[in-house]
């Protein structure tokens, strides 16, 4: 039962992990702990299947999903899920609220200390008044867990996250920007050594087609999109799915 206690207690302190219990076979009832830095606790009592088990886990554990595996269940626990978004302009304040309604973690971060203030954005979770590298530092970094809202318009920030978070495994990363401004973002990450598949993982512009016309509504369309990515959605009416069921 050690790797159930520890298991209970990873989720007790708002972590990641995995626990992979054999409901079949002759190792019915084993249990293995697999945790987000690849610590494990535990057997299910042979070397292939405590690999299977692994590779399930690690899997799932980021993509935040228990599941019946074959013969092995892999329940998961998971700390709610982390937004940075970079750039304290309006968006920012209504997406953080937003996100804080729904459960999600906000952290803004711009090294313009005036506009990067309690004040104007009362909801974040934490406010880092410093540029990309060094705000990241600070953060813990980019995991698979990691979603990035891009809102400040003002090249010398964006372009520094874009390239950051290129390098990285985010979640999901997305970028807000008329038309114009992405064609010239495109250009100069091209210019800075970004590969052209790479630009493909950026959502640009940033959020869901709502028709959304105040800074309110702009942030409504992202944290749509936001939780659609999350749960693997496309965000499409559910009136119009063909497989839509009546509750």
């Amino acid at each position: 039962m050690a790797a159930q206690a520890s298991f209970a207690a990873v989720a007790r302190a708002d972590g990641r992990a995995a626990l992979v219990t054999a409901i079949g076979g002759e190792h019915a009832g084993e249990r293995l702990l697999v945790r987000a830095d690849g610590g494990r606790e535990g057997t299910l009592g042979g070397a292939e299947l405590d690999a299977e088990a692994v590779a399930h886990a690690h899997e799932l554990m980021w993509a935040e999903r228990s599941e019946l595996r074959g013969d092995l269940f892999i329940d998961v626990t998971a700390p709610a899920p982390r937004l940075l978004i970079f750039g304290a302009v309006e968006y920012a304040n209504h997406l953080a609220h937003l996100a804080r309604v729904t459960g999600w973690r906000p952290y803004v971060i711009d090294p313009r200390a005036r506009f990067a203030t309690r004040e104007r954005i009362p909801d974040a979770l934490e406010i880092v008044r410093a540029w990309p590298a060094a705000a990241l530092e600070q953060l813990g970094g980019i995991d698979r867990a990691t979603y990035l809202a891009v809102l400040s318009n003002d090249p010398k920030i964006d372009d520094e996250v874009l390239r950051l978070a290129l390098r990285a495994e985010p979640a999901y990363i997305g970028a807000m920007g008329s038309t114009h401004a992405q064609a010239e973002r495109r250009e100069r990450l091209l210019a800075a050594g970004v590969a052209e598949a790479d630009l493909a993982r950026i959502s640009a512009p940033v959020g869901l087609d709502l028709g959304a016309l105040s800074a309110a509504e702009t942030a409504l369309s992202i944290m749509a999109e936001l939780v659609a990515v999350r749960h693997g959605r496309g965000g499409e009416r559910l009136s119009q799915r063909s497989d839509r069921k009546i509750h």
